[in-house]
């Protein structure tokens, strides 16, 4: 489980590709202070397991299943990406519960700068625009953030918008996030439960 406190941000330094997975090589500081094999990181909200570690640098497999269903597809060497390590017992959980399941893949669509902060507007797939509510949290690129506005759940084009604080612009890579870019989403489980249980109810 994590809380979506992005705790630095990495850089992918090398690709291995593989028959149906790719291995990442990730340069870090802080979520490799206490790390063993084993555990667990989220990279842009991904869950991943840390497979090695040779110095500053940690790595992963990533399966074909991650690959095809979220942006780590085209992670390639150089490119920033956020970490955080798994919660435990002692951790504040300062953002919300998140599982590191992606559940699709969004893109940006536009960047609002305001005085003290910048809105943006995302893109999201149409089936999981219902499980997305104003004042409700979303994990994107495993930043945890709340809905500031949302489309209709039914429009063809579904959106939502966050609004950023200096903090998440400066310390996470969503202060870079250009229109058009892919970002990885993660809807609010509980809102997924809930739909199960009453379809099963009915």
């Amino acid at each position: 489980m994590f809380t979506g406190i992005v705790e630095e941000v990495g850089t992918v330094v090398v690709r291995e590709e593989q028959s149906d997975a790719a291995v990442l090589r990730i340069r870090a500081t802080r979520v490799l202070e206490d790390v063993t094999l084993g555990d667990s990181i989220a990279v842009n909200g991904v869950c991943l397991t840390v497979t090695g570690v040779d110095g500053d640098v940690w790595s992963t497999d990533v399966m074909a299943e991650t690959l095809s269903r979220s942006s780590l597809g085209a992670a390639g060497a150089g490119q920033p990406v956020n970490l955080e390590r798994a919660v435990t017992p002692h951790t504040r959980l300062g953002g919300h519960m998140m599982q590191g399941h992606v559940d699709g893949v969004g893109r940006v669509l536009a960047r609002t700068p305001g005085e003290h902060w910048e809105v943006v507007r995302v893109a999201l797939p149409s089936g999981l625009a219902r499980y997305v509510v104003e004042k409700g949290s979303i994990a994107v690129d495993g930043v945890s953030l709340t809905v500031s506005a949302v489309s209709a759940a039914d429009v063809h084009e579904p959106w939502f918008e966050v609004s950023l604080i200096p903090t998440t612009l400066r310390e996470t890579t969503l202060g870079t996030r250009a229109p058009g870019e892919p970002v990885n989403l993660e809807v609010d489980v509980i809102a997924k439960y809930v739909e199960r249980l009453l379809g099963g109810a009915r």
